[in-house]
């Protein structure tokens, strides 16, 4: 593994164990370099995913990609990162599960807004408003109110 800090190849595992969902390992490793220290994480990939854009562009699924995105709605939140972890990794099982190779940009939109939603109220906010283009301060109080009518259509049917 190349040290992120000085790109050395010579790194040393210094502690392995699973994640709390057991769905990754997580490697602590130290460069013999630079000395620096830094985290990868191992996971399973049942297959490789292509993202259709909404363009009809094709390109190859990045999960590191999905986790800047969901890490910078998530931005001075208080959310365990462990939370947010297990919810990319949801994420990633969703599509994978599909059973397609091929799945639209608009589909992996849609499954981060549901796990922020579980996640975060103001984080999924955030991410509405890249993910659903919001150009005006209406955009925003339209979402807000559809989001309030929805949570009072719950309430109305706990009664």
């Amino acid at each position: 593994m190349r040290c992120p800090y000085c790109g050395n190849d010579d790194t040393q595992v210094k502690d392995s164990r699973p994640t709390e969902d057991s769905n990754a390992i997580r490697r602590r490793r130290v460069c013999n370099g630079c000395g620096g220290r830094f985290t990868t994480f191992e996971r399973v990939q049942l297959r490789d995913l292509v993202v259709v854009k909404k363009s009809g562009r094709k390109v190859p699924f990045e999960r590191e990609k999905l986790t800047r995105s969901v890490m910078t709605a998530l931005r001075k939140r208080e959310v365990d990162p462990e939370a947010a972890e297990r919810m990319i990794s949801g994420v990633v099982r969703q599509l994978e599960s599909l059973g397609d190779v091929e799945v639209s940009s608009d589909q992996i939109g849609d499954y981060v807004m549901e796990g922020l939603k579980g996640l975060d109220d103001v984080a999924f906010v955030r991410f509405a408003s890249v993910y659903k283009n919001f150009s005006s301060a209406e955009d925003f109080e339209a979402f807000l109110r559809q989001m309030d009518e929805g949570r009072s259509a719950v309430v109305k049917d706990d009664v």
